[in-house]
C-alpha cells in the first residue's frame, strides 16, 4: 500500500510515493513550459499540467494499492472555465504582475483595512481575484463565458475526479475568502461583482473531495505549496517554525487563532491542519541572491564560494547586502525596492561580497521572523525552525541564519518539499493515519540541528540594525519625490 502527492509546481509537476511509515517509494518529475507574452506576464495552459500529472501519477504507482492521493501546488493561478468545463483562456500564474491597477480598485471598493480584517492580505498582483477584475476589464468576451474558477492544482483535481473543488489554506490566497471564517466572503464578492456559484466548493486540507474517475481513490483537497511544504517538515501547531531558504524564502508559523498584521506585512492564511491558521512572511529573492552573485562573478561552484565567504568575520568590516533583486514583500511590500551593497572598499573581495549576500538574507528572514512572532501566542514563542531549501543544504549559511534568527535550525531527514506534505494529507483522507498530527508523528523525522554560534550573536545583531536602516534612505534616493 501506498499514498501519492503531487505539487503542481511552476515549472514541473512532482509526483512521489509513500509508505505507512513515511519512507519515499518513488518519485516522478515531469516539466512544462512557461509562457511569458509580454513583459510581467506569466501564464501557462492547463492541459500542460494535466498531461504532466497523468504521466508522472503513472510514475510512482507502479501497480501497487493507492490509498489516497493528495495535492498541491502553485498558489493565486487563475483558471476560468466555461461551463463545459473548457479553458477559456491560458491560466495567468501567481508571478503575472500585470494587475496593479486592479489591485488599487479592489483596496478602494472594499476599503484596505477591511480587506485585511477580512482576507488577512493586502491586493497583491500575484493574487487571484485582482486577476478576475483585469479579465473583466481587458478581456470581457472571456470573462463573459466564465462559469467556473479554480487554482492550479485544482483544475488536476477536477481532471482526476470531476469535482470543482479546493480547500481552505489554498483558497486564503485568491483574496476572495474570509480567512477567519474559513468561508467564501460574500462582501468581498459583493463589492467585486464576483458570482459565488463560480468557486469551487470548500474543504479541509485533509478531507476527501472527490474519487478518480478510473479506480475510486479518494482524493484529498489538498494545500497551496507553502502550507503543504510546512506540514511535510512537521509544522502542524505552534512552536516550530518552517524556515525555507530556496530561490525566494519563507518563514511560516502555525497559529491557533486567525491574525493578521495591520499592514498587512506577511500573510495571514489558513493552515493545512483544522482549526489552525498560519502567519507566513516571504521575501522574494534568498537563494536566488547568491545564485545571481555567482552568475555576475564567474559562475565559481558553490563551495568554493562559500569557502572564500567563511575567511571573512561576521558583518564582512563594515559591508552590507540588501535583498531586494526582484522587490520586496515582507516587510516592505515594495516591488520597486531595489538591492544594493553598501560599505564597500578596496579591501574587500569575491569572499566578502558572497558573505555579504548570505547575511543579507539572514537577514531579511529575521525581518520575517519579527512580524511572524508578533502575530503568535506570547506563551508560545517560537522554539525551533525546521530549515529547508537548496540553501539550507551549506553549514556555513545555515549556521549564519541560526545566529541571526537566534533559533536552532533543524532538518529533516526525507526533504520532498510540498509533496511530501500533499501525500500525508492524502493519506490522511485514505485513513491511513486518523490526521495531520499522526502523519507527522509517524513519517516527519528530525536530522541534524544547527544551533546559533555564540561569538556571532551580538555582531549580527548589530548587522541588523545597519541593514534596517538602510532601506529608508536607499529608496529615498532611489525614487526622490516628483
Amino acid at each position: 500500500m501506498r499514498v501519492l502527492g503531487l505539487d503542481v509546481g511552476t515549472t514541473a509537476v512532482k509526483a512521489i510515493a509513500l509508505s505507512p511509515d513515511g519512507d519515499v517509494l518513488a518519485r516522478a518529475q515531469r516539466p512544462y513550459p512557461l509562457s511569458m507574452p509580454r513583459p510581467g506576464w506569466a501564464e501557462q495552459d492547463p492541459e500542460d499540467w494535466w498531461r504532466a500529472s497523468q504521466e508522472a501519477l503513472a510514475e510512482v504507482t507502479d501497480g501497487d494499492e493507492v490509498a489516497g492521493i493528495g495535492l498541491s501546488g502553485q498558489m493565486h493561478g487563475l483558471v476560468a472555465l466555461d461551463g463545459a468545463d473548457r479553458v477559456i483562456r491560458p491560466a495567468i500564474l501567481w508571478n503575472d504582475q500585470r494587475t496593479q491597477a486592479e489591485c488599487d480598485e479592489i483596496e478602494r471598493r472594499v476599503g484596505r483595512a477591511r480587506l485585511i480584517a477580512l482576507t488577512g492580505n493586502r491586493a497583491l498582483t500575484g493574487f487571484t481575484a485582482p486577476k478576475l477584475l483585469w479579465l473583466a476589464r481587458h478581456e470581457p468576451d472571456a470573462y463573459a463565458r466564465i462559469a467556473h474558477v479554480l487554482l492550479p492544482k485544482d483544475y488536476v483535481r477536477l481532471r482526476l475526479t470531476g469535482e470543482h473543488a479546493t480547500d481552505v489554506a489554498d483558497a486564503s490566497g485568491m483574496l476572495l475568502l474570509d480567512v477567519a471564517a474559513r468561508e467564501w466572503s460574500d462582501e468581498v464578492l459583493e463589492a467585486l461583482e464576483v458570482p459565488r456559484e463560480w468557486l469551487a466548493t470548500l474543504h479541509e486540507s485533509v478531507e476527501g473531495s472527490g474519487r478518480t474517475r478510473d479506480s475510486g481513490v479518494v482524493v484529498a483537497a489538498g494545500a497551496g505549496d507553502q502550507a503543504a511544504g510546512a506540514l511535510g517538515v512537521g509544522v502542524v501547531q505552534p512552536g516550530p517554525l518552517s524556515i525555507v531558504l530556496g530561490t525566494s524564502g519563507v518563514v511560516f508559523a502555525s497559529l491557533d487563532a486567525f491574525a493578521a498584521d495591520p499592514d498587512a506585512r506577511v500573510h495571514a492564511f489558513c493552515h493545512a491542519v483544522p482549526n489552525r491558521w498560519s502567519a507566513m512572511g516571504v521575501m522574494l529573492s534568498a537563494a536566488g541572491s547568491l545564485a545571481w552573485l555567482r552568475s555576475v562573478t564567474g559562475n565559481a561552484p558553490y563551495d568554493e564560494l562559500l569557502a572564500e565567504a567563511a575567511r571573512w568575520e561576521p558583518g564582512a568590516d563594515g559591508l552590507t547586502f540588501l535583498p531586494y533583486l526582484a522587490g520586496e514583500r515582507t516587510p516592505h511590500a515594495d516591488p520597486g525596492a531595489r538591492g544594493s551593497f553598501t560599505g564597500l572598499s578596496l579591501h574587500h573581495d569575491r569572499g566578502a561580497l558572497v558573505r555579504a549576500v548570505l547575511e543579507g538574507v539572514a537577514c531579511g528572514l529575521r525581518d520575517c521572523l519579527d512580524l511572524v512572532s508578533a502575530l503568535g501566542s506570547p506563551d508560545v514563542p517560537p522554539t525551533l525552525g525546521r530549515i529547508s531549501g537548496g540553501g539550507a543544504r551549506g553549514e556555513l549559511w545555515t549556521s549564519i541564519v541560526a545566529s541571526v534568527l537566534g533559533l536552532p535550525l533543524q532538518r529533516v531527514a526525507v526533504e520532498e518539499g510540498a509533496a511530501y506534505g500533499a501525500a500525508l494529507l492524502g493519506g490522511v483522507a485514505g485513513g491511513v493515519w486518523a490526521d495531520a498530527a499522526e502523519a507527522v508523528a509517524t513519517c516527519v523525522r528530525p536530522g541534524a540541528t544547527v544551533e546559533p554560534v555564540a561569538a556571532w550573536i551580538q555582531p549580527y545583531r548589530e548587522l541588523a540594525l545597519r541593514y534596517r536602516a538602510l532601506y529608508p534612505v536607499i529608496s529615498h534616493h532611489e525614487r526622490p519625490p516628483a
